[in-house]
């Protein structure tokens, strides 16, 4: 989503690096850059007069004019600019012994997807949820989150068709009190647009129920009008919080970079795939930094650390085998596509700008490894014509490929036996002979 507008910011910073000290003029010229993308990316005008304000002032205080080094400063100056416009520190809505929360949304902005979402987030934090399908004019979208409270493991409560909200409240209050539920997701009516009855629909419900918070959902590819759908139902029913979703699409993510300034309310998670797994803290640092090409190292820890993939020792390089290759590579793709944990890492995400990673072909080297016998990925060197004929085969490939592959393998071993021995000497000592 945000890919345009992460390589028109560091096109615009990378024109300061090697300057030297750089005039007025030379700033002002960045900043005009920096203004240009942010509205290209569908970011509301006045945010993005505020953002470059900020960021000039912030320049302007770190004597940017005076600096040797004026990029680095730039640099961190719209990160913490970015950082501030997503929010600031990220936040989580409280919880307590007994929770009643609201999702409301716009029909088709995923908000029955999210509130299973949310349940399957905090059933794994140690919760005991329950949904409520509350849409009393849709037996379809009662149907949704029915099935979806099945796919996630967590019970649904479905409403009447025109049930009164005092009736709902009612049974919703004895339902989490038999099954002992301390954390229940409504999931509101939602319709194509805003209008009279839906609004009055909620606030009836909202008064009967008396949420401890109300999440807005906003679907990130719908651009500006997705700031007046947030304003219309603050106005009526008052939200805490918004949940945005398909932070994953190709839009041009403004939105998101907006909602906060226009909404004045935090965004406390984002939606990052259709996965019921798909729902994610908002961590507006992290955002920043993989916007600015400065990885996102914490995320990818964490997700390390989901796959239960940090407690696995690593080999000497001289040890590594073909087994352990498709192990990790079955790894890395339990992490999420290659490209995206790239992006995570600093640097390389600005270096992938433009190629596409083909994710096609880690499954054929995925098809190539499988179709060899155990005996063959210990030691490849036992790969004679015929066998790599037969792998060809079983892959689906052409022995040039398995040549090709084989090779790549022998040449990573070697280098990384190059740098076990000369660890000590540190990399550029390396990188230098």
């Amino acid at each position: 989503m945000f890919g345009q507008l992460a390589a028109r910011l560091q096109e615009a910073i990378d024109r300061l690096r090697g300057r030297g000290r750089i005039s007025e003029e030379d700033l002002k010229g960045t900043l005009r850059e920096i203004r240009r993308a942010l509205i290209e990316a569908d970011v509301n005008l006045e945010v993005a007069r505020a953002f470059v304000e900020g960021v000039r002032e912030r320049a302007l205080g770190q004597k940017v004019l005076e600096s040797l080094t004026p990029a680095e400063v730039v640099l961190a100056t719209v990160y913490e600019a970015l950082k501030e416009a997503l929010g600031g520190e990220p936040r989580l809505p409280v919880l307590k012994d007994r929770n009643l929360w609201f999702l409301v949304g716009l029909q088709g902005s995923g908000k029955t997807t999210t509130a299973a979402k949310l349940a399957l987030y905090y059933k794994g934090k140690g919760r005991r949820p329950l949904l409520v399908a509350a849409d009393t004019q849709r037996p379809a979208a009662r149907e949704q989150l029915r099935l979806l409270g099945e796919k996630v493991g967590v019970p649904v409560l479905e409403v009447m068709d025109g049930e009164p909200p005092e009736s709902i409240r009612r049974r919703v209050e004895e339902k989490a009190r038999l099954e002992v539920r301390d954390l229940v997701l409504v999931d509101t009516a939602g319709r194509l647009q805003i209008d009279e009855p839906l609004m009055e629909e909620l606030a009836r419900l909202k008064a009967a129920l008396a949420p401890d918070e109300v999440l807005l959902v906003v679907d990130a590819m719908t651009g500006q009008e997705a700031l007046s759908v947030a304003q219309a139902f603050d106005a009526r029913v008052g939200i805490t919080g918004l949940v945005l979703t398909k932070l994953d699409g190709d839009a041009r993510g403004g939105a998101a970079l907006s909602a906060r300034h226009v909404t004045g309310k935090p965004i406390y998670f984002a939606g990052v795939s259709e996965k019921p797994e798909g729902l994610e803290p908002f961590y507006p640092d992290r955002l920043a930094s993989r916007i600015l090409g400065m990885g996102d190292v914490a995320t990818l820890a964490e997700k390390v650390r989901q796959a239960g993939l940090e407690a696995e020792a690593p080999k000497a390089a001289k040890d590594l085998t073909l087994e352990d290759f498709l192990r990790q590579l079955q790894n890395l793709r339990r992490l999420g596509s290659f490209s995206e944990v790239l992006g995570m890492l600093p640097g390389v995400g600005k270096a992938l700008q433009g190629v596409q990673v083909d994710e096609r072909a880690i499954k054929r080297l995925e098809a190539i490894v499988l179709s060899m016998t155990p005996e063959e990925r210990k030691d490849p060197r036992i790969l004679n014509a015929s066998r790599r004929r037969r792998i060809a085969r079983g892959s689906g490939t052409t022995v040039q490929e398995i040549n090709r592959f084989v090779k790549a393998f022998e040449e990573t071993k070697a280098l990384m036996k190059s740098l076990e021995k000369r660890k000590g000497r540190g990399l550029m000592g390396m990188f230098r002979r």
